[in-house]
């Protein structure tokens, strides 16, 4: 038997196995595949129709067209939420440098420090239940917030923190901040631990100072995380529900409505699903637009 005929046979048989290889990796993925396409394609598909309808729990669908769509965008209330969704981005620099300062000061050796780590992630893993009784006592006009300010002459009466339609949204914006500091630190942490010690200690040898090792080494490296917590927190950001339903509910004066609130709202209080659904498809189109301007706009510029 020729070199050539034993080659095509050993062809042929890397292919065969390389078929069977596929086939057997398919057949790992199809449950994972089976649950993604039950409940989360199929609902998808199947929520982009009903917000063409006027769907009801009591009488069949009819194809109604774009008319959830136009009554969403003339809705005062939703525009409303709009604006919230979109202020709730001011968190953002806030809560990326915060995090980035303070995984800087936990990756350190001091004494204690694990302490500090730990204390620092517990807002994280704390139910959104149990966040919105503590910042609601807090919050409240009688409460510690309003004794300290008062006690340090930084007001002259109580704010109504949660009450005050000028403010609330901002109280809630700070509730989001403080929670999500926590998550953004150990992911932070993480890469500034990844970061090989050797180049601080040649740049160190070369005579950079602190703020130059840090412009130029650590911030380079940190990129890449930048990059992903920024548009995590953007996301979130304009996805913001679970303190507003725990601490205001919309209120005062429907000033702390968010886009998702309101979809909520409409969706499960009023049973106007096709609104809720519509609303909820505006959300996530601007969520998957920004995620996108995030990925080009924020490339790591190193190798």
């Amino acid at each position: 038997m020729s070199k050539f005929t034993h080659f095509t046979h050993y062809t042929h048989y890397c292919q065969g196995v390389s078929r069977q290889h596929g086939l057997l990796a398919y057949l790992f993925l199809a449950p994972a595949l089976i649950l993604l396409a039950l409940f989360s394609f199929w609902p998808v598909l199947f929520g982009s129709y009903l917000t063409m309808t006027d769907f009801s729990l009591v009488r069949p669908a009819q194809w109604v067209g774009l008319d959830n769509y136009r009554y969403i965008f003339q809705n005062d209330m939703f525009l409303t939420g709009l604006k919230n969704s979109v202020l709730f981005l001011l968190i953002v620099p806030f809560i990326q440098i915060g995090a980035m300062g303070l995984a800087a000061l936990v990756n350190t050796q001091l004494p204690g420090i694990k302490l500090f780590r730990a204390a620092y992630y517990v807002p994280v893993v704390t139910t959104v239940s149990v966040v919105g009784i503590m910042w609601g006592f807090m919050f409240h006009e009688q409460g510690p917030l309003n004794y300290v300010l008062l006690k340090l002459h930084a007001i002259n009466a109580p704010l109504g923190w949660l009450s005050d339609d000028a403010i609330a949204l901002f109280a809630i914006m700070f509730v989001s901040l403080w929670r999500g500091l926590g998550w953004y630190m150990v992911m932070y942490l993480a890469a500034l631990q990844s970061i090989p010690a050797e180049m601080q200690e040649a740049a160190i040898l070369d005579g950079a100072n602190l703020w130059q090792r840090f412009w130029k080494i650590t911030v380079p490296m940190l990129f890449p995380t930048i990059m992903v917590c920024t548009i995590m927190s953007v996301l979130a950001a304009l996805k913001a529900y679970q303190e507003v339903d725990v601490l205001t509910q919309g209120g005062p004066m429907n000033s702390t409505f968010t886009a998702l609130y309101y979809a909520y709202d409409q969706g499960l209080k009023h049973l106007k699903l096709p609104r809720g659904l519509a609303a909820s498809f505006v959300v996530s189109l601007g969520c998957i637009g920004i995620a996108l301007m995030c990925l080009r706009y924020l490339k790591p510029r190193h190798r």
